[in-house]
């Protein structure tokens, strides 16, 4: 797996390690915690398989697609996974994601993981744009994209089926350029 890690204030964005995904199924199979994502709860064998693709993404494409555990600094719990996706080779264009425990929400870690990631992706990647989509319904995702500068692009009307809810909802597209991004933080200043 790569060996790539970003740093926070107060989170480590590691590599998966075996011991992460025991963690990663109290997030994952919680309905609160996946109200508005579109994959079903993971039993043995569907939790096995993503490890698998996690694992093996990282071995087969370790320039295009980055897999994170987060941890926080100070205590080393596991509280989520984020990572950021490049559509190809050329790495002009990314998408990233990202999933705390809901035990973690409200203490600015969406905002501080999402930060490293397009730091990462502007600075290291030199993406020249990086996109994200949520619930349009989901606000405390989508500040957090807002509060790194990333705005809302569109809405796709009904795009994906929300498991927990039993119905299709909006999905909100964000992006950021390079530019952008820049002009925000300065040209190589980090977080």
């Amino acid at each position: 797996m790569t060996d790539i890690e970003l740093d926070t204030a107060r989170l480590i964005l590691r590599p998966f390690a075996e011991g992460d995904f025991d963690a990663a199924r109290s997030w994952r199979n919680n309905p609160e915690n996946a109200r508005y994502l579109n994959w079903n709860p993971s039993d043995e064998e569907h939790f096995r398989d993503w490890r698998e693709r996690v694992i093996e993404r990282a071995k087969a494409e370790p320039r295009l697609k980055f897999d994170f555990a987060v941890e926080v600094r100070e205590t080393g719990a596991v509280i989520g996974n984020c990572g950021i996706f490049a559509e190809d080779a050329t790495f002009d264009t990314a998408g990233l994601g990202y999933i705390l425990h809901i035990d973690h929400w409200n203490r600015g870690y969406g905002t501080e993981l999402c930060g490293a990631l397009l730091r990462f992706g502007f600075e290291e990647l030199r993406l020249r744009r990086v996109t994200a989509t949520c619930a349009a319904a989901n606000y405390g995702s989508y500040r957090v994209m807002e509060r790194n500068g990333m705005r809302r692009e569109g809405t796709h009307v009904k795009a994906f089926w929300a498991r927990v809810d039993k119905e299709w909802i909006d999905e909100a597209v964000y992006a950021i350029l390079a530019d952008e991004w820049r002009s925000i933080h300065g040209n190589g200043a980090g977080l």
